[in-house]
């Protein structure tokens, strides 16, 4: 039986960033505290609270003071780098370069749109830490968008400016813009509107569908490696299988089943922007296990 790591595979370069962050740190301090996972990876998070990483709440945040605390790559909305300010904590901001550039046009849109009693409109995951972050950049006040059914939630009488949480689909963030470009113009009677939308998907991320889906189909059975809480990985694992239906999905090596092996000569391993490359590398072993 043949075993292949997919080679595009594995962290983006915002997790890579981060994680490298919180390892220099921990390698001059013992202890770091990190506001909420750092990856959506348990396994990856479990190597680095061994190393000394301590996963924190926003609750407990405020109960710190005189302390380092890093942001992981999601980002953080404004309130956290107040609280930092008034209880004397060191933020190390490990925010992806991405994502701060669409804090950035949030706010800029948002600033607009208060000028002209329009709204700020978000297609992404609600209650997702990088949502949560942008939302904070309009004041709290955008509205979230996670499929066709919330678009009642807009007002298609006012003016909008559209943005996407940086690792949902370009198919389904262009048909949700589609969708609401259309209603705002039939409410408007075929004239004017006031509609502004920002391709703001990271292409390290999208172009991962495209590139598994061909992955995908060289193999028997493919072997997709997730964390239970990623977004992003929900979306790939979809990618692979529509392209290959004997796809498996697993979090760890003792998600590995042999009977999926039966008959099988050839197996793809793929993986998440949050998956770790070494985590790839101990499935195949117990793959291989297998196969021995």
């Amino acid at each position: 039986m043949r075993v292949t790591i997919d080679p595009h595979s594995g962290f983006c370069f915002g997790v890579v960033h981060a994680i490298d962050v919180a390892e220099r740190e921990l390698q001059k301090n013992s202890i770091l505290c990190c506001l909420g996972d750092i990856v959506h990876n348990s396994m990856e998070v479990s190597r680095l609270t061994a190393m000394g990483l301590k996963i924190i709440t926003h609750a407990e945040l405020r109960e710190l003071s005189d302390c380092k605390v890093l942001i992981r790559a999601h980002g953080e909305p404004p309130e956290t780098y107040h609280i930092a300010i008034e209880k004397r904590i060191e933020l190390i901001d490990a925010s992806c370069p991405i994502v701060l550039n669409l804090q950035n046009a949030i706010h800029r849109g948002y600033l607009d749109m208060v000028k002209s009693n329009g709204q700020v409109v978000i297609y992404g995951k609600a209650g997702h830490a990088e949502v949560n972050a942008l939302n904070g950049q309009a004041n709290g006040t955008a509205i979230i968008i996670e499929s066709e059914d919330d678009l009642p939630l807009i007002d298609f009488s006012r003016p909008v400016r559209c943005y996407s949480q940086t690792t949902k689909s370009v198919d389904g963030y262009r048909n949700i813009v589609a969708v609401i470009r259309e209603r705002m113009e039939r409410q408007s009677g075929g004239g004017q509107v006031d509609f502004e939308w920002n391709d703001t998907i990271c292409r390290q991320v999208s172009n991962r569908s495209a590139q598994l889906k061909e992955f995908a189909v060289q193999f028997d059975l493919v072997v997709f490696v997730s964390g239970l809480k990623s977004s992003n990985g929900m979306i790939l694992y979809d990618a692979c299988k529509a392209a290959n239906q004997h796809t498996r999905m697993v979090t760890g090596p003792a998600d590995v089943d042999p009977l999926w092996f039966t008959g099988v000569y050839s197996v793809g391993i793929c993986g998440a922007t949050s998956t770790p490359r070494w985590l790839m590398e101990e499935i195949a072993g117990e793959i291989n296990k297998i196969n021995t």
